[in-house]
């Protein structure tokens, strides 16, 4: 007997992580065909893609509306969409009877004053807070079950991702001296700036070049705070753009509040993610490279100590489009339905 698949829509398909996640829906053994939608802002031709073919599902490209939502029956709603068109579409889903994951940074932020670098401006703000409440961090490796029985996933930022599997186990266990403050010098591909162009993303600005930005300023910063629960003076963040298309490498520095062997560490990190298939804990002296997650759902973790054993480094590599975006949004959905986290991510 053959399983009933589910039904899936990704509106903003013609993103980078929008093109990923049709990919990775087109092939997943448990998913039907995949609505691709865009919005009306993009013009009839806005998308900029042909139809994604793979083992022999098929896919449309079509302006979005519920209509065509509950036409098709979906179960799952996909938005790829910028932070200000989720925070308007997701509560509306929701109340539809959809269940959301959303790959923007519309509802991964409960402070205000971590939301306020976003600038929303919601109609409703006593019903915008029930729903931001109400989302559930996409972080499977820290919120599982929480997913499992969550309407609204709002899936993690790609630098976010990174530097959050890094440092949980080590914070989980009181290790850290988060006095002396954690510093994240991290580097991304151009891809994590998104499709749309900008002088700082032009070829001529990226090639041969490595720089700095948003200093004091990333939006990710608020999510890393309050995962970690972390306050923005134990915490520094550098983001940098690498002139390759995808892939980040986080560069953590910290304190241990006691002195600490390797192995100690290395325990931390491996009890921390037993079970856990998509991460992966480097055995020392091996550190991560970006190459060795490209093109794959999984976050590398490594680490070096310090001979006397309280100054410790650690990296985190992921691809920003896997499990920095589309491959994080399947696993989620993956744990919404009570599947293994890595259906249709192999």
């Amino acid at each position: 007997m053959t399983q009933e698949k589910i039904q899936t829509a990704v509106l903003g398909a013609s993103g980078y992580a929008g093109m990923e996640l049709a990919r990775l829906l087109a092939r997943h053994p448990r998913v039907g065909n995949s609505l691709l939608l865009r919005r009306e802002a993009e013009g009839n031709n806005g998308s900029g893609m042909a139809p994604i073919p793979a083992n022999g599902h098929s896919h449309i490209s079509q302006p979005f509306s519920w209509e065509a939502l509950q036409k098709t029956k979906v179960d799952v709603l996909f938005l790829a969409t910028p932070h200000e068109v989720s925070r308007t579409l997701a509560p509306e889903a929701v109340e539809r009877g959809l269940r959301v994951v959303d790959l923007s940074g519309a509802w991964r932020l409960n402070r205000e004053e971590h939301r306020a670098v976003y600038g929303f401006c919601d109609p409703d703000p006593d019903k915008a807070a029930r729903f931001a409440r109400d989302a559930v961090y996409g972080l499977p490796e820290l919120n599982g079950e929480r997913i499992a029985g969550a309407q609204l996933v709002a899936n993690p930022g790609c630098y976010a991702t990174s530097v959050i599997l890094a440092l949980a186990p080590l914070l989980r266990a009181a290790m850290v001296d988060r006095e002396h403050g954690i510093i994240s010098d991290s580097k991304s591909g151009v891809s994590g700036a998104g499709k749309e162009p900008s002088a700082r993303t032009h070829f001529v600005s990226v090639a041969d070049n490595l720089s700095a930005y948003a200093v004091f300023g990333h939006r990710h910063v608020g999510e890393i705070l309050e995962q970690l629960g972390l306050e923005a003076a134990e915490f520094t963040f550098t983001p940098h753009l690498l002139p390759i298309p995808r892939g980040i490498l986080s560069t953590i520095y910290l304190r241990l509040q006691q002195p600490a062997t390797t192995r100690r560490v290395e325990a931390c990190f491996r009890e921390f993610y037993a079970g856990r298939p998509w991460v992966r804990v480097f055995a020392p002296p091996q550190l991560p490279q970006i190459q060795f997650s490209l093109h794959s759902n999984y976050c590398d973790i490594g680490f070096c100590l310090a001979d006397d054993g309280r100054r410790l480094v650690v990296i985190s590599c992921v691809d920003n489009l896997l499990k920095g975006a589309a491959g994080q949004a399947v696993q989620n959905m993956n744990l919404m339905y009570g599947w293994r986290e890595e259906e249709g991510l192999n």
